[in-house]
């Protein structure tokens, strides 16, 4: 559905299927063009839970970056809004663009206490293996 590194350019909407989102296991870096693709799933997720968005990420990433792959596991229906829409309700609504921009903050907020609390998890599974 939408591959890590790729430009984006929307925020999308599960509304029926299961997807995956992964991330690269290995940091690209400038000094070091890897060619290692492999990816970590960090999610599965199930419209039968939930309603899920993904991609709002790059809406707020100065280089329109994607910053994870997402795969149908199953058929999927999903919604799309571009972000020249978004800002287009922002400019034109501004309490609709107020409550908008606040539900995309919670689920970018939400995503950030996830990703601290992985990273939290592996740095003291690597401190425990490096003292023994």
């Amino acid at each position: 559905i939408i591959k890590e590194g790729n430009s984006g350019n929307s925020i999308l909407f599960l509304f029926e299927g299961e997807i995956s989102i992964s991330q690269a296991l290995t940091l690209k870096t400038i000094k070091h063009e890897l060619s290692d693709n492999r990816q970590k799933e960090l999610i599965r997720i199930s419209s039968e839970n939930s309603y899920f968005t993904f991609g709002e990420i790059s809406l707020f990433n100065p280089d329109k970056k994607r910053s994870a792959t997402v795969k149908a596991l199953s058929k999927c229906k999903i919604g799309k809004l571009p972000f020249k829409d978004i800002f287009n309700i922002c400019n034109s609504n501004h309490d609709v663009g107020y409550i908008l921009m606040k539900n995309i903050s919670k689920i970018i907020t939400k995503q950030l206490i996830n990703s601290n609390h992985n990273v939290l998890k592996l740095t003291t599974a690597f401190s425990l293996i490096v003292d023994d």
